[in-house]
């Protein structure tokens, strides 16, 4: 009964409590949760369309001191055998390459390299600039901070020097849970949750757009993953910065915090479209929420699309991290027309600021 009365609060477009989320979450009803996502995402988008948009993933050095135990992707510094950085040739080459399939954007996110500051990235999101018509979405909130902190700069002084240096967006990374306890235990060398924050908080402060993630399912309560989204909504409605909301699920193969998970806690796919539905009915502020395909597998990630979801992400041409956790889910273009097509909708390619690039009608 609980549920019903949440969710008949919601389409009266009364805005629910951590309480009311809590509520949606532990009655499990996810036909009835389902279905009241899709009708508010149909009142904030449009219905009739679904987006997505074609970008390389590059992450351009796996070299990270923080340790994470959820990360299988990086190296500690010193590996010389496996630990990499790439060059600037390499990276115009994959940016090129991501053009040449009709891609408008870069999302570049990488490890926390003890020997790279500020001048490293000024250098080569100018020469990106120089030479290619291409958004610069990279860098997530602990990357700056490592990147401040490296350069003896102050988080707006690092983020004014980047901005100018052609950097357009930057990507929701490294949020987790932001809820100190769980970052504790997953990550206690990362970022905290008001550092993550703050740094969003500057950048939306600069007129940048950002987006916002979180990753769940490991050592996190459900009372935590609401914290999460609470800690996401009064941000934006402090500033209004997030354009995107994306939640996936934790990825287990080739890390540390597989061994410290039960296997009855791992989050099933009706898990994740009740996460994501309560998400576009708690998060009332924020106008997009993607299908998180890529650690879902594109028929779960179809079926996101009507649990609140209005946005498929990225083909994701080129994809290192999730992979890296053994998921290595792959799609095309054609892939995406084909799935959104299924379900009756229009198909429409877009850019990182959702801008329409090309229609499918």
């Amino acid at each position: 009964m609980r549920s019903a009365e949440v969710l008949d609060k919601a389409l009266s477009g009364e805005r629910i409590s951590e309480d009311d989320a809590l509520a949606l979450l532990r009655g499990r009803d996810l036909v009835a949760v389902g279905r009241a996502s899709d009708e508010l995402r149909n009142r904030r988008v449009d219905p009739d369309r679904i987006t997505f948009v074609i970008d390389r993933n590059v992450n351009y050095t796996n070299i990270c001191h923080t340790d994470c135990d959820f990360c299988a992707f990086y190296r500690r510094p010193g590996d010389r055998r496996e630990g990499y950085l790439l060059p600037k040739p390499v990276i115009f080459r994959k940016i090129e390459e991501t053009l040449a399939l009709g891609g408008t954007a870069l999302l570049m996110q990488g490890g926390h390299h003890p020997d790279l500051g500020v001048d490293f990235y000024v250098d080569l999101f100018t020469s990106i600039k120089a030479r290619y018509p291409i958004h610069l979405h990279a860098l997530s909130p602990p990357e700056v901070q490592h990147i401040a902190r490296r350069s003896k700069l102050t988080v707006p002084q690092t983020l004014s020097q980047l901005r100018d240096a052609g950097l357009d967006s930057l990507p929701g990374g490294g949020a987790e849970i932001l809820v100190d306890r769980v970052r504790d235990i997953i990550s206690p060398k990362k970022t905290k949750s008001a550092d993550w924050l703050g740094v969003m908080r500057e950048a939306h402060r600069l007129g940048m757009s950002t987006t916002a993630t979180m990753m769940y399912g490991h050592v996190e309560t459900i009372e935590e993953r609401v914290e999460h989204m609470r800690k996401i909504r009064a941000l934006q409605d402090e500033l209004g910065g997030f354009r995107a909301f994306i939640s996936w699920t934790f990825q287990s193969d080739g890390n540390r915090l597989a061994g410290k998970v039960p296997k009855e806690r791992m989050p099933t796919s009706f898990d994740y479209l009740l996460t994501q539905a309560v998400s576009r009915i708690y998060l009332d502020n924020v106008d997009h929420i993607q299908s998180s395909w890529v650690t879902q597998g594109m028929k779960v990630g179809q079926v996101a699309l009507a649990f609140g979801a209005d946005d498929m992400g990225s083909i994701m041409i080129e994809e290192n991290v999730v992979s890296a956790a053994g998921t290595t889910h792959r799609a095309s273009t054609e892939d995406f027309v084909r799935a959104i097509k299924a379900l009756g909708k229009t198909p429409v390619q877009r850019d990182t600021l959702y801008r329409d690039v090309r229609v499918w009608n």
